[in-house]
């Protein structure tokens, strides 16, 4: 099979066995969600909607959030680690959204304080539902493994999958992986006697 069929094949085999619903962050408010995604850096997603009651209930939009101490919210997020500069980012994001909503497409989020593509690619395909490849360190390692990508740059890898898979597919796809990575494919000792891929994959146990 070619290279766009092993990766819907992928796609296929991931989707059947994956939850109907995949969502890590708790937010579904646009604003909201954009600034757990920023804090989800280096952390758990766990971690970050414990933070996040507290953030939101004392700074619960863009404008609250941009007139907030910063010292007040350094304190908040300080278990997410690296809170010093997320909370000058969350600030600076919200200051720059303050009655605007928050952008639909990649170009204008990135320009977004402490946005990068990985952050806009979760806003557009889970609040916007569009076609959305989010690479992290699961999603970067299952598509190795599988030589699908043979790529450690997160962008290279966005734009070989956008470039092998429909656009409907791409952030379902990019849940399923990630999922599969939290779940099965471990960094340290993926669990290939379990593994709905392991017939197609190429770095399976033998």
């Amino acid at each position: 099979m070619n290279e766009k069929e092993y990766i819907l094949k992928i796609y296929e085999i991931l989707d059947k066995n994956s939850r109907e619903k995949i969502v890590f962050l708790d937010k579904s408010d646009p604003f909201q969600f954009l600034i757990s995604v920023i804090l989800s850096a280096q952390t758990t997603d766990k971690m970050v909607n414990i933070v996040t009651i507290d953030l939101f209930d004392k700074y619960p939009d863009a404008k609250s959030l941009s007139n907030a101490n910063y010292l007040e919210v350094c304190q908040i997020i300080k278990p997410t680690g690296f809170y010093k500069v997320k909370a000058k980012n969350i600030i600076n994001c919200a200051k720059a959204l303050v009655d605007k909503t928050v952008p639909d497409n990649i170009d204008e989020l990135v320009k977004l304080p402490g946005v990068g593509r990985k952050t806009a690619n979760c806003v557009i395909g889970d609040i916007y539902h569009k076609g959305a490849v989010i690479v992290d360190t699961h999603v970067k390692r299952v598509l190795n493994r599988l030589e699908v990508v043979k790529e450690k740059d997160p962008t290279k890898i966005e734009m070989i999958v956008r470039s092998l898979l429909e656009d409907k597919y791409l952030y379902r796809f990019s849940m399923t992986v990630n999922l599969h990575g939290r779940q099965v494919c471990h960094a340290r000792k993926p669990n290939c006697s379990v593994c709905v891929l392991k017939e197609l994959c190429p770095s399976r146990d033998a």
